[in-house]
């Protein structure tokens, strides 16, 4: 009931999900296992898990000159199924270390080469494409053989010595990559590459940029901003999600998606009276979208539900004071108490009295 119907209503800017055909030939990981089972003693086991394996076919300078995190490293690749098919072969690859830019497989155990080494990395589907795979030329749940060299190590760019050109493409890379985490669904992944996109972004410059360049640049951040919000409401972090949705609305008061999104985060948190006027707004700007229109009717409905259970709440709350016992509880508490009835019929005789006293005495 709660998902989105994503037809009408992307929950990425310019994102895709490429077509993944499930393969029943394919079958679990064996390769490397058996390899591992003759030499065990030249597998490292990278994460203690035998899902992710690492073995150096030639040895490096020396393990101080291993690359740091946030390092930009060049390796040549070449990625092959387990029939040895080979998906991917690049002479010089080049990404940021630590920052998820690449396969994670790579990512990992790139930290642990020697600048020269040459290693063979055995992969399980989940460090590489996953369930979904890459179409056309990776099934779902395939394992990988990696081979990587370590070409060569330097320090990342200063961000604010980028010009604007550079910075939007290197923003852009960012938010790419989170693109890709998001329709493998690893959402933790997905927020991690659109942080750093915006950190890109929102930090200092020591360059003056032109105006488009300038308006390119908040582009870039809204998609970012309205891809974290996506991926924060996958993993129920509301409150986050309605503090990127309110960053967009700044810049773009009429933005669709924040709006959207920002009217399902109120709802999950079951603010429906808040939540209802800002997704008619975002129906007022696109009065044919079915996906708003569905979550909108779900919404008046849920709220005029909770207005009925508040509304018996209250009648209960404020019902007829005798059912609920109140004068029994004040006569247990004051068993000398007169009724009030009694205690206006004597006054009343009281005051005749003294009346008819006064009557007499005037005609005395």
């Amino acid at each position: 009931e709660e998902e989105e119907d994503l037809s009408e209503l992307p929950p990425l800017e310019d994102v895709g999900r490429p077509p993944a055909p499930p393969r029943e030939d394919a079958q679990p990981s064996e390769q490397g296992g058996g390899e591992a089972a003759e030499d065990p003693q030249e597998w490292l086991d990278v994460l203690g898990s035998g899902l992710l394996k690492k073995k150096t076919l030639v040895p490096g300078q020396g393990v101080d000159t291993r690359p740091r995190k946030g390092q930009d490293v060049t390796v040549r690749l070449k990625a092959a199924l387990e029939d040895g098919s080979v998906v991917e072969e690049n002479p010089a690859l080049t990404f940021t270390l630590g920052d998820c830019d690449v396969l994670q497989a790579l990512d990992l155990c790139v930290q642990l080469l020697e600048m020269g080494e040459t290693a063979l990395i055995m992969s399980d589907a989940k460090y590489c494409y996953g369930a979904q795979g890459r179409s056309p030329d990776v099934p779902p749940n395939a394992a990988l053989a990696l081979e990587v060299e370590l070409l060569g190590a330097r320090d990342a760019p200063d961000l604010e010595l980028l010009s604007g050109k550079e910075k939007i493409e290197l923003a852009n890379r960012k938010r790419e990559r989170g693109n890709f985490f998001y329709q493998q669904a690893d959402y933790v992944l997905a927020i991690n590459s659109y942080d750093i996109a915006l950190k890109v972004i929102g930090s200092s410059s020591k360059v003056d940029f032109s105006p488009d360049e300038e308006a390119e640049l908040l582009d870039v951040k809204v998609k970012c901003l309205n891809n974290l919000a996506a991926s924060q409401l996958k993993l129920d972090h509301y409150e986050a999600a309605l503090k990127s949705c309110n960053l967009v609305l700044e810049h773009q008061p009429g933005n669709i998606k924040a709006l959207f999104r920002k009217g399902k985060v109120l709802a999950q948190q079951g603010e429906y009276r808040e939540a209802i006027p800002i997704l008619k707004a975002a129906l007022k700007l696109e009065p044919s979208n079915k996906t708003i229109h569905a979550e909108l009717s779900k919404l008046v409905k849920k709220h005029a539900d909770q207005k009925n259970v508040e509304t018996e709440m209250y009648r209960k709350m404020l019902g007829n004071p005798r059912a609920a016992g109140a004068p029994g509880k004040c006569k247990d508490k004051l068993p000398w108490s007169i009724p009030w009835k009694w205690l206006f019929g004597a006054t009343a005789i009281a005051l005749g009295g003294v009346a008819l006293s006064v009557v007499i005495a005037a005609r005395n």
